[in-house]
């Protein structure tokens, strides 16, 4: 099955057929990059999918994402975005892979098959000026013939003349001479052309054309080939990324499993809890008896019960009316004191962290230029180090005043986790014999006016309640025994104690343990009878004595 034997009239169709095989070979290429382009937009589009859905930073929203089922929704959405990066693995591979190779391909394609059919317009050409030879030979041949064939009739008819001289009969006798010559070498001229002209002809069609074309054939059956392994080729490229796009399924499906609804209603619980005890059962108020009456008919929580503790320490008072009352909506306090215990506690820590992280800040910005001033010594040539001097000196102010407000905050934080003395667990201990009595009638209407979150709906605030509560529990305080030793320690850090119920320590330094650390951080010692106070449990080395009452056993 050959072209050049079997189509060796068809020069023309081949033309047309291999032509056309360069147009589907385009039309494949075309495809592919339609498919690219998709892939690129398909991956574009999922990328902004993801990005639109990610939670803004520093905001409300990065705050809800806490919760198993958020960030398993985070997860799909990173998977998601590798998931198109995939896609654009496809369209990179496909872009060179395909439409890079096949470019160049159908180049070279076009350039063999313009020389192979330069070839056959040759041969068809030199064909034909053979053929027009012979023609030409052939009818100058047929000419000489017919100019002979007159000149000896002409020579005939002279010589049966009797009037005609026997010159004029000579001379028609040498033209038919001359004119039978002359077709005797037409003849042989015609004769050796037409066996040049058979060569020929054999060697075109049994020859040059079944080369030509057996070429082009060859060429054709290339490209039929390559345009089916370019398709085994997208094929190939999409298979390549199905294991990692399966693995980012696979992630989603992870992330999906991951998700805890118990978590999920313990983070709730910490996010909201208030601290609060529920409102206790309101007392019936009998108005049939006038004179027990002592507070306004209109008030109705302060109507409650003789001998009912109407403050409590740390803002819990039964018989509270949270759903019926009001929340303060004015400005937030620096302390955090509108918001209820817990609340105001994760806010406290919140803010503590925060400090830190800009201290930390700080004092690497600090490290840098003490760094930067040394190579200035060193160097005097890439600068001066006396002009570092007033940056130094700002930072340091900065880190202190940051250090000062992040005491102030961990003071209020300590108070609100009973690390200070003013609430130790001896005051909490009183403060629960506190409540069963019956406290002095000062702000008796504060503690009803405290809304869940802590805030009060009218002016009156928090520390005239805490001032007396305080001082009542400090002359309880002052009554109490000493507690004994459980141990002792040495200062590993110098600490200066600013906050009340703090204790300053130098390194190096001994101590007395009276109280180890509840797990807050602190741990509470003494100097001699008259000094006593909280340090940083990391501040200090601990030796506890194992036969001291109240001592862990550590193994």
């Amino acid at each position: 099955m050959s072209w050049g034997t079997e189509l060796w009239d068809q020069f023309d169709n081949l033309e047309k057929h291999t032509q056309w095989g360069i147009d589907i070979l385009e039309k494949y290429i075309k495809f592919v990059k339609e498919r690219t382009e998709i892939e690129l937009s398909y991956a574009k589009q999922l990328r902004n999918l993801s990005k639109k859905y990610q939670p803004k930073k520093n905001s409300k929203e990065e705050e809800e994402y806490k919760y198993t089922s958020c960030k398993a929704f985070i997860s799909t959405l990173n998977e998601m975005n590798d998931y198109a990066g995939q896609h654009e693995v496809i369209s990179e591979n496909m872009t060179s892979h395909i439409i890079g190779d096949l470019a160049r391909y159908i180049q070279e394609l076009k350039q063999e098959r313009k020389s192979n059919f330069h070839d056959g317009r040759k041969a068809q050409q030199h064909i034909e000026t053979c053929w027009k030879q012979l023609e030409s030979s052939k009818r100058r041949f047929e000419r000489d013939c017919k100019e002979a064939d007159r000149a000896q009739q002409y020579f005939e008819k002279m010589d049966a003349d009797i009037n005609v001289t026997k010159a004029d009969v000579e001379k028609a006798r040498q033209q038919a001479q001359i004119r039978h010559q002359m077709a005797e070498d037409s003849k042989a001229d015609y004769s050796s052309i037409l066996q040049k002209f058979n060569h020929e002809q054999h060697e075109y069609y049994h020859t040059h054309i079944p080369n030509i074309f057996q070429k082009i054939q060859e060429m054709e059956e290339r490209r039929i080939v390559k345009i089916g392994e370019s398709m085994k080729t997208y094929a190939e490229v999409d298979r390549q990324v199905i294991p990692i796009i399966g693995k980012c399924l696979d992630g989603i499906v992870k992330a999906a499993e991951s998700i805890d609804q118990k978590n999920d209603s313990q983070l709730v619980i910490e996010a909201y809890k208030s601290g609060f005890e529920p409102p206790g059962d309101i007392e019936f108020e009998d108005y049939t008896q006038p004179m027990k009456r002592t507070v306004s008919d209109n008030s109705l929580s302060n109507s409650r019960g003789e001998g009912k503790p109407e403050l409590k320490f740390g803002g819990k008072s039964k018989g509270k009316l949270w759903p019926f009352i009001k929340k303060n909506k004015g400005a937030t306090p620096e302390d955090f004191s509108n918001l209820p215990p817990e609340q105001r506690r994760k806010k406290l820590q919140q803010k503590v962290d925060e400090l830190n992280k800009e201290i930390q800040k700080e004092m690497d910005q600090r490290d840098a230029i003490t760094k930067m001033k040394d190579v200035y010594l060193k160097n005097p040539q890439m600068g001066d180090p006396a002009s570092l001097d007033h940056k130094l000196a700002e930072v340091s102010q900065t880190i202190e005043k940051l250090r000062l407000e992040t005491q102030k905050f961990e003071a209020w934080l300590a108070e609100v986790e009973g690390r200070l003395p003013a609430r130790s667990e001896q005051a909490r201990r009183q403060s629960g014999l506190y409540d069963s009595q019956n406290p002095p009638t000062v702000n008796n209407c504060a503690q009803d006016r405290e809304s869940p979150d802590g805030s009060y709906t009218e002016e009156q605030s928090q520390e005239s309640e805490v001032k007396v509560l305080a001082t009542d529990f400090d002359d309880e305080f002052d009554d109490e025994e000493p507690l004994p030793a459980i141990g002792t320690c040495k200062a590993l850090y110098t600490f200066e104690g600013q906050n009340e119920g703090t204790i300053s320590v130098v390194e190096g330094e001994t101590l007395y343990v009276i109280e180890e650390d509840k797990g807050d951080g602190w741990t509470r010692i003494r100097r001699n009878e008259d000094e006593e106070g909280y340090v940083p449990t990391s501040y200090v080395e601990v030796y506890l004595d194992k036969n001291a009452k109240g001592a862990k056993t550590y193994i």
